[in-house]
This record gives structure tokens, sequence and C-alpha cells, in this order.
């Protein structure tokens, strides 16, 4: 089964948002999941460093079903059926915090989505969630609340050898092949990722700064197993956001919501339902 198709019956609108995001237009796929839910909280899918709208496959779709909440899955610039990255274009360091203070609001902004009054839920998931943190630390009025599944605040060894190990396997295996299924222009997305994920000026990129700043509730999941990182990742998160609640999932790597997707589901469903309970912020 196609993946993007099961999510996206009966209810896709519209296909792609045109944004402009500091000055740079850009195409941006976009997936509404349930939008007849008018008045149930908004959850927005933000994927992974080689992600995209179509790499979730009906993953969104089973978390709005069981939260009862309507859902926006986006491909990135340079992912999915997005805006490609020019060949010769890298990302700088800061990406992911220019994704966050400039293309989601401008993103929303297009969709007509009034962060004001209708404040999303972020779900994010590794570079997602990353990227999720930063709005939430730089648009804490627009948030009503964060769900991260192994994200990253700073870089470890770990993180970078497995990158490297990604790398040798696009250029040696059929991972190159398998990702196209997911992305127009697949070298976009994956050297878009992988050559600044091993930039040694990345070595110093570090959001731990910005944590504080997040009033809003934050869920923190990661895979016990996971290859790409650390639970010092989750646990910093909650040293500088108090407020975080972390789940550690045993058996489960860098993919939580693939490697145990019910157990993701149920606490993503709960976190959404206690938002508006007495003594949530």
């Amino acid at each position: 089964m196609n993946g993007a198709a099961a999510i996206s019956t009966p209810s896709l609108r519209p296909a792609f948002a045109e944004v402009d995001a500091a000055g740079r237009p850009l195409r941006l796929e976009c997936l509404w999941i349930a939008p007849e839910r008018a008045t149930a909280p908004l959850l927005v899918f933000l994927h992974e460093g080689l992600g995209s709208v179509a790499m979730w496959k009906d993953w969104p779709a089973q978390v709005c079903e069981a939260a009862g909440c309507r859902g926006l899955a986006v491909s990135r610039y340079g992912y999915g059926q997005s805006t490609p990255r020019p060949p010769q274009e890298k990302w700088p360091v800061d990406f992911m915090h220019r994704e966050a203070r400039d293309v989601l609001p401008a993103l929303f902004a297009a969709l007509g989505v009034d962060t004001r009054r209708d404040k999303p839920v972020l779900f994010g998931h590794s570079d997602g969630g990353s990227i999720a943190l930063l709005h939430a630390a730089m648009h804490p009025e627009a948030v009503a609340g964060v769900v991260v599944a192994a994200p990253h605040t700073f870089v470890e060894d770990v993180t970078v050898a497995n990158i490297a190990l990604a790398r040798q396997a696009y250029l040696d295996t059929d991972l190159r092949s398998r990702l196209a299924r997911y992305h127009a222009d697949v070298d976009s997305a994956f050297w878009g990722w992988n050559d600044i994920w091993l930039n040694p000026d990345f070595r110093r990129w570090n959001i731990e700064d910005y944590l504080p700043r997040i009033v809003c509730p934050v869920l923190a999941i990661q895979g016990v197993g996971d290859e790409y990182g650390s639970l010092a990742q989750i646990r910093g998160i909650r040293r500088h956001a108090p407020q975080t609640v972390l789940l550690e999932i045993p058996d489960c790597r860098h993919s939580p919501h693939k490697d145990q997707p019910a157990i993701v589901i149920q606490a993503v469903a709960d976190f959404i339902g206690a938002l508006d309970k007495p003594g949530r912020p």
C-alpha cells in the first residue's frame, strides 16, 4: 500500500503551500488529516532528517484518530515533493533555527492557521523534534504543546558516527533507491542532511540555551536503543524545561513511532487529552 495515499484519503487539502520564508519563495508539500474536525486540536507533524509527508505513511492518521484531533504533515524545503535544494546549496549550521523561526510561521500564515487562537501541538521526530523545540522557544505564544521523539539538542559522537555509516550506505547499497520512493529529488534530501551533520563546524551546534524559554507542556520520547543519540538528549530537555515528561522506551531504536507505535500513539493521545485539563499550563 502507498503510505501517502493511506493518509490522504479522504481529506487532502491543499497539496502545496506557497510560502515566503525570510524573502525566499518556497513550495511546501502539505497534507491535512481529518480537517473536518474543525474545533479539535491541531497536531503538526515535523519529520526527521530524511523524512517527508509520504514517509510517515498512515501513522499520523492513526494518531489523529486515537487523539480525536486533526493533523497537518509537511515536507520541509528540500524534501518530499517540496521545493528541492539546489545541488550547490549547503544547509547552514543554523538550518533548524531558520526552519523554526522563519519557515513554520510563514507556513501557518500561508495555510490560514491563526496560532494566536488555534495553537497547534507539534510532534517532531529527530531533526523535526529539534525544530519543534526551537519553535516553541522562539514563539512560546504560538504553541499549545510539544511532543518530541528522538530529538537532538546537541551533537554526540554516536550521532556523527552513524550518519557517516549512512553516507557509505547511500553510496554502496540500495539506500538511495529506497529513499527515492519518498522524495522527488532524493539527492537534495540526503546530501542536505548528511553534509551538514558531518560538517566539522556542526559539532558545536547546541540548542540547550533555548530550552528554558519553552513554557508549554512537553513530552520527550526516546528509545533506549537509539543508535543516533543517548538518553542524555531527552534528559537534558527536562533539566532545562522541568515541565517535560519523559518516556524512555525499551526495545526501541531511533524511530519510536515505528518500533513501538502503540506505546507512542497512546502517549500522544494522553498528552493531547490532558492539555485542557485544570492544572496544565
